[in-house]
């Protein structure tokens, strides 16, 4: 958010509060609510990652500043009223305190951008024995290649299964269409993006 959109917001309106809302940015869950001030704003954005004024302590308090579980910052953006902010980040580890994965209990996430992310933290960590990191391990080529047979064997399930059979062979090419985006550099929303603009 640039300094002339912060010179904008209405900071008056609720005591120098902006009520903030934090989404995953991958799947579009909302993880919690919180409250910045001018401050939490500017330390959020110099050091990409979220924080709040908390009204308690009447301080500024770093999302897992004690558990650990941050936020890491991905983008602000403010209302069409200039008094709520909208924040997207990739959580490291639960956002509740309860150990969920948002404050509100029933938030609803877009499921593939949670496959999305799960295949990114494959890629980057690389667990011993995962599926996941074995296909990474064996390079684009051979991503590529499962990909085919998936689509061959999508299509074949299509003409001669059930439709139990054909939603089981979709739900392998998908995955293995994410694994692929992502050892490329891409991401599943990069190409859903592609399509969005299509429709336009």
């Amino acid at each position: 958010m640039s300094p002339e959109t912060q010179a904008l917001l209405a900071w008056d309106k609720q005591g120098g509060l902006l009520p903030a809302v934090v989404q995953e940015a991958s799947s579009g869950r909302v993880l919690m609510l919180g409250y910045m001030n001018r401050e939490a704003l500017v330390v959020t954005q110099t050091s990409h990652y979220v924080t709040f004024f908390s009204r308690s302590r009447q301080r500024l308090w770093t999302k897992g500043e004690t558990s650990g579980n941050r936020l890491e910052l991905v983008s602000i953006e403010a209302d069409c009223d200039g008094d709520s902010l909208l924040v997207q980040a990739r959580p490291q580890g639960p956002t509740c305190h309860t150990g969920r994965a948002s404050c509100f209990v029933e938030a609803p996430a877009n499921f593939l951008g949670e496959l999305d992310a799960l295949v990114a933290e494959r890629e980057r960590l690389r667990p011993e024995g995962s599926y996941t990191s074995g296909l990474f391990a064996a390079g684009v080529k051979r991503i590529a290649q499962k990909v085919g047979e998936e689509g061959v064997e999508t299509s074949l399930a299509a003409v001669v299964e059930d439709d139990a059979a054909l939603l089981r062979e979709a739900a392998d090419l998908i995955f293995h269409l994410v694994v692929l985006l992502r050892a490329r550099g891409l991401s599943i929303n990069d190409a859903l993006q592609v399509l969005e603009q299509r429709q336009r």
